[in-house]
């Protein structure tokens, strides 16, 4: 089987090693400048539990060079990809899973969402740029709970699980969705086949929403900001925003915002992405996190004040600090 992993990061890099190291896979990657240098000199490499796992890859930052592909994973950031996307279709035959691993609200999860009328979010695809060059069809969603990072181009280090949920975009069971899950099964993730994944990315969202851009702007982990009575309670004011959104579009929260609280101080003093991306003077990935829920919450009707108030003070505070793009045409 051929695998290309667009984006050698932190998920990236995780993910390609794993599968290349296991051996049941052919597994190339879609890389630039510093990485991509990283990757042809000393192929994939992750430090997971005190070992270091290396495996041979093909890079490349040509998509025709490395052709046709039976499973490619996105794991961009979310910004580059309406630029990237249509450069990738060489790696698309008409059987290709194309399978995004990437934070947040995918572009894909409107055409995917009937009660949201199938029009492109422009918060996460601008212009409706990536659907155009993804087959929806193709698409099999992923949400990745594991938490890493790249100590330097090219090197991944693993830091907590190894869970992968994956299921068709369009939602339901299918035999292609457990062929993947055996391959990842194969190279020790933990998988689940969801037949909801689009309730599943809301599940994680409904946790992380919160958490990345109130850590950027704060510089706390995770449990500061829960010990913080008045700051939990802004958090929870949001995610009771963002469940009524998500009873609108098929996506009902089983949980309370407390519920939720207990289950993630269960995971200590954590950096959020956001936190490690803002620290890093990186882009931060506003839009698909808070961005896409407001603009969901517009569509449908749910007033979110609380939402809206977390994305304009994180958004000012990207833009002062050069995280965030001044001139975007959705914000």
């Amino acid at each position: 089987m051929k695998v290309c992993i667009v984006g050698a990061g932190a998920i990236g890099g995780f993910i390609g090693t794993r599968l290349a190291a296991a051996g049941r896979a052919e597994v190339s990657a879609i890389a630039r400048g510093a990485t991509l240098a990283a990757l042809r000199s000393h192929g994939w490499r992750l430090q997971i539990g005190g070992a270091l796992i290396t495996a041979p890859v093909n890079a490349s930052d040509d998509a025709h060079a490395l052709g046709p592909q039976d499973v490619v994973f996105i794991a961009v950031k979310g910004p580059a990809l309406p630029a990237l996307a249509p450069t990738l279709t060489p790696l698309f035959s008409a059987t290709t899973m194309i399978v995004p691993a990437m934070n947040g609200v995918p572009w894909w999860f409107s055409g995917a969402s009937p009660l949201l009328g199938g029009a492109p979010l422009e918060s996460v695809d601008p212009g409706g740029r990536i659907g155009a060059a993804v087959p929806l069809a193709q698409v099999i969603g992923c949400v990745v709970h594991a938490s890493t990072a790249t100590s330097e181009p090219g090197l991944t280090t693993h830091r907590v699980g190894q869970g992968l949920i994956v299921g068709e975009a369009m939602g339901g069971e299918s035999e292609r969705t457990r062929k993947l899950a055996e391959l990842l099964g194969q190279a020790g993730f933990e998988v689940t086949c969801s037949a909801r994944i689009r309730y599943d990315i809301w599940y994680k969202l409904w946790g992380n929403m919160t958490a990345n851009p109130v850590s950027a702007l704060t510089g706390a982990t995770m449990d500061r900001i829960l010990d913080d009575e008045l700051v939990r309670k802004f958090c929870t004011d949001a995610m009771r925003e963002a469940a009524a959104i998500g009873d609108k579009i098929g996506c009902g929260m089983n949980q309370t915002p407390d519920d939720r609280h207990v289950i993630t101080r269960k995971l200590g003093a954590f950096k959020t992405s956001m936190l490690q991306d803002a620290e890093a003077g990186r882009t931060i990935e506003l839009d698909s996190i808070v961005g896409a829920a407001r603009e969901i919450g517009q569509r449908v009707g749910v007033p979110c004040p609380t939402i809206d108030a977390l994305f304009g003070l994180t958004r000012l505070f990207g833009r002062v600090h050069g995280l965030y793009p001044v001139g975007a045409p959705h914000a």
